[in-house]
């Protein structure tokens, strides 16, 4: 069951960690990324990142142990999820220089 219980929590980490890459790419903005914050290596990184997931998650067996797969993916999603809407990738403000917490307010 622990391999279900970790794979399950690094597949989940991967694929929410993906997600914010892969909409950045397709979507053309730019993004904090390891490999350069254009729209190409966030398509690429959120890609790889899906393709990665899926493969923790097609290891872990889940069928074997549904309850702990769903409860340790869950965890990583929202684990992952904090992490980027606090303090993000080193802390770094957005790349456009707008940082959204620090958004003027409209009246």
């Amino acid at each position: 069951m622990w391999h279900v219980i970790l794979l399950g929590l690094l597949g989940g980490l991967l694929a929410g960690n993906a997600l914010p890459h892969f909409v950045r790419g397709i979507t053309r903005r730019p993004y904090p990324c390891a490999f350069g914050n254009g729209p190409v290596p966030n398509l690429l990184a959120g890609w790889s990142g899906f393709v990665l997931a899926g493969l923790c998650l097609w290891w872990a067996d889940l069928p074997r142990h549904p309850l702990a797969a769903f409860v340790s993916i869950s965890v990583g999603v929202l684990l992952i999820g904090l992490f980027h809407a606090g303090p993000g990738a080193f802390g770094r403000p957005e790349p456009d220089g707008q940082d959204p917490r620090h958004a003027p307010t409209r009246a």
